[in-house]
């Protein structure tokens, strides 16, 4: 049998050109190494699956730092309303979370995945799994097929990529999609690590003597070689024994990245602002207020309420003040610089944990090479991309998974209309 549309990669994108495509009428056949489909979506949101985020379209854009403009169509096409409005018509509730997170009522993303599934079979979709893909077929300079690693072939006049990056391998993310887009000619940006801790060689950090502990509503930024800062996300985070994790850290962590590439430095400084609303000024007469307050305590037990007591000795030694220093004896120049590293206390980063300890890939196929309004290649005809081999990321909260269902709900609709436009021809 021939198929209109081949779907390589039963992960969200996947799944969801398979619907679109099926939508269309194509005749369609979804081929997935695994032995299960929607692996890294069931793990998503923390194993709620975050399905998409509620913010308007371009505030999404701008919480998809990794080249979010070119989405601008396919969103049009199936946006953050269109994707609520989906999986509310499959019978999936869905509530909205902090910073416009939506998730399903059930808190459970084995609901989200079973109805993707089930819409997919329910379409008539031909599922085949445990189908190791070697390459993509071409004749006559426009797609054929695919031929899998056992030898047999599948015949179809267009094919769409929805393989996945490299990140998180263990769900079936493990780059095998890059080969088959240069083998059409596209070019692959580089690739690395986005959502990820950072690491850190500090004697603090080396020493464990921070690890494991959870510092709430700070800011950490991010600065270049030339001291200029680079970007500051304000939230939670958390120090381990490598380094530097929690929500805002994996936002960060593209920029040190990025920042390491282009200077081939080894360090990137960033600052953790331990209390963002206050100015150094205002905390340095509110802990010298407080100090003041209670003369006859040491200055190590006054600032215990004001920063975290675990960073306390850190701070003072940092400031090069004694920790049994009471306020008679305070010296007023350390003590400002104390307040300088409550506002800014330095964490020098030297990278981040590897591509498949990250939660999403940088880097990917090339956009220049992509169509953004139906994701179908500029080099070879009958080919689509979708999701996460494209050269596009986001940070966490529901605007990767975003991004992949409308890359993919695009990808298969104008997979089906170039199908049909070819039989028609």
């Amino acid at each position: 049998m021939k198929y209109d549309v081949i779907v390589i990669g039963g992960g969200p994108s996947g799944l969801m050109a398979c619907i679109a495509a099926s939508r269309q009428g194509a005749r369609v056949v979804l081929v997935d190494k695994g032995d299960k489909l929607g692996r890294k979506l069931g793990i998503s949101g923390g194993g709620r699956c975050n399905v998409t985020n509620a913010k308007e379209i371009d505030e999404i854009i701008k919480h998809i730092p990794g080249n979010g403009r070119f989405l601008h169509s396919a969103f049009a096409h199936f946006g953050n309303r269109e994707i609520i409005a989906f999986f509310e018509n499959l019978g999936i509730r869905l509530k909205e979370e902090d910073n416009g997170r939506m998730f399903p009522v059930t808190d459970k993303a084995k609901t989200v995945v079973d109805a993707l599934v089930g819409q997919v079979r329910k379409q008539g979709v031909d599922i085949r799994v445990n189908r190791a893909v070697e390459r993509v077929l071409y004749q006559d300079g426009r797609t054929a097929g695919i031929r899998l690693q056992t030898g047999e072939t599948i015949a179809g006049k267009c094919v769409v990529i929805a393989s996945g990056g490299k990140s998180v391998p263990h769900t079936g993310s493990t780059g095998d999609g890059y080969a088959w887009a240069e083998d059409a000619g596209h070019t692959i940006t580089p690739l690395f690590p986005t959502e990820v801790p950072l690491t850190s060689g500090e004697p603090f950090i080396k020493s464990r003597e921070l690890q494991g502990l959870s510092l709430r509503n700070v800011e950490l930024t991010v600065w270049n070689a030339k001291g200029k800062k680079i970007i500051s996300h304000q939230g939670d985070m958390l120090f381990t024994h490598f380094g530097l994790s929690g929500p805002i850290a994996l936002r960060c962590s593209q920029f040190v990245v990025k920042e390491r590439q282009k200077t081939a430095e080894k360090q990137v400084l960033t600052t953790i602002d331990l209390h963002p609303d206050k100015s150094v000024q205002e905390i340095y007469d509110e802990t010298m207020a407080l100090a003041k307050s209670e003369p006859k305590k040491a200055v190590k037990n006054v600032l215990k309420g004001y920063v975290s007591e675990r960073l306390v000795p850190l701070l003072l030694r940092q400031a090069g003040l004694d920790e049994q220093t009471t306020y008679d004896n305070i010296p007023k120049q350390p003590w400002m610089e104390l307040s300088k590293e409550i506002k800014a206390f330095p964490v020098q980063v030297n990278g981040t944990l590897s591509i498949e300890e990250a939660f999403v890939t940088g880097g990917g196929v090339n956009l220049k090479e992509i169509d953004p309004r139906t994701m179908g290649s500029k080099l070879a005809e009958g080919l689509f991309f979708c999701g996460e081999i494209l050269d596009i990321h986001g940070y966490t909260g529901g605007y990767n998974i975003t991004a992949a269902f409308a890359t993919g709900y695009t990808a298969g609709t104008f997979a089906a209309q170039a199908a049909q436009d070819n039989l028609d021809a």
